[in-house]
């Protein structure tokens, strides 16, 4: 970090430091708010803390926040090969849930087992309603992570446990879905959005506590940002392909 304002107390000059920005990600100098600013542990290299801000923020606030996630539950995680979605295959993982993954391909399934996934469904192969059924004993999963929406959603609504929660975290698939409501009444199942952005931008403590929290996972070694490829900046229109295309996974980074 080369400099601060005169009332910036967190952070130094000299800091390694990662931050949430507008706009300027790919310029040699940037100027950031304060409150995104957060220095970088010494142990933790430039690539894990630029593959970590909001992926990571996003599934903590949506797994401990917004649906309570408890030891022993069963978390179905959509899009588990995804940055958003191996984040909250670490972090379930940490928080002693059973976690089912969903995921296209052989390759990407196995970028997911090895975060930690106790049972991988191939989507692309397999019924993966009833198949998330089975798993459960009949039961469904307690909380289901949807980055996806569409069709996805749909699917989720059918494979919920009794007083289940279903995050929506975005829509990736393309479709907003909709909501027949007779469904939550009749399995007493929730539907929870979440928005960490939101939350940064209300100038939430909730921000610096999550963020002091996955620190310290992070130090346990617990959670481990998955990184696709580093490319360099001058790439910056092949990295987008990649996650254009859909042949990444993890998260992608730029280096200048």
């Amino acid at each position: 970090m080369r400099a601060v304002g005169p009332d910036v107390t967190g952070v130094r000059p000299g800091q390694r430091v990662l931050a949430s920005l507008e706009w300027g990600g790919y310029a040699e100098l940037a100027l950031a708010s304060a409150a995104r600013v957060h220095a970088i542990p010494d142990a933790m290299p430039f690539d894990h803390a630029a593959a970590f801000y909001v992926v990571y923020q996003t599934s903590y606030a949506a797994l401990v926040r917004r649906a309570a996630l408890q030891p022993n539950e069963w978390l179905l995680v959509h899009g588990a090969a995804g940055g958003v979605g191996l984040s909250a295959v670490q972090i379930g993982k940490a928080l002693g849930a059973r976690v089912i993954a969903t995921a296209g391909t052989p390759a990407k399934l196995e970028i997911a087992r090895q975060s930690g996934v106790d049972v991988l469904i191939d989507y692309a192969k397999e019924d993966w309603v009833e198949r998330v059924k089975e798993v459960t004993g009949g039961e469904g999963a307690d909380v289901v992570y949807d980055p996806v929406g569409g069709d996805v959603f749909d699917g989720s609504t059918k494979c919920i446990a009794f007083e289940g929660r279903i995050l929506t975290i975005g829509f990736a698939g393309g479709r907003i879905p909709t909501l027949a409501i007779n469904r939550v009444l009749l399995k007493n199942f929730s539907v929870v959005g979440l928005h960490w952005g939101f939350y940064q931008r209300r100038g939430s403590p909730l921000v610096q506590e999550w963020m002091d929290a996955l620190l310290e996972l992070y130090a346990a070694g617990r959670i481990r940002p998955v990184i696709y490829r580093a490319y360099p900046i001058r790439e910056a229109a092949a990295a987008l392909g990649a996650l254009a295309s859909r042949e990444s996974y993890g998260k992608v980074v730029l280096v200048p």
